[in-house]
């Protein structure tokens, strides 16, 4: 079976994000007041498995591994069987 696999991978709260603290300033120069600005990494394939418990596993070991740093990285994961 196939499954579409999506994370999403944020730093965790209390991180410094010059990222997100670069696109405030710059949305405050063009006249827009935002507040708590924040930046998020998705990343999306699709795993060929038996089971939905198999790609769990697997995409848990890939974040651990690979994907982020459980240090300093919170991530969500959203796991759908392919139709067809």
């Amino acid at each position: 079976m196939k499954f579409h696999v999506e994370v999403r991978i944020k730093l965790k709260k209390g991180m410094l994000n010059p990222e997100a603290s670069t696109i405030q300033r710059a949305l405050a120069l063009l006249g827009y007041s935002v507040e708590d600005t924040d930046t998020i990494d998705i990343i999306t394939f699709t795993v060929d498995e038996d089971s939905l418990e198999a790609v769990e596993r697997e995409v848990e070991d890939m974040c651990q591994r690979l994907l982020c740093n459980p240090v300093i990285h919170d991530y969500e994961v959203s796991i759908s069987e392919m139709e067809g």
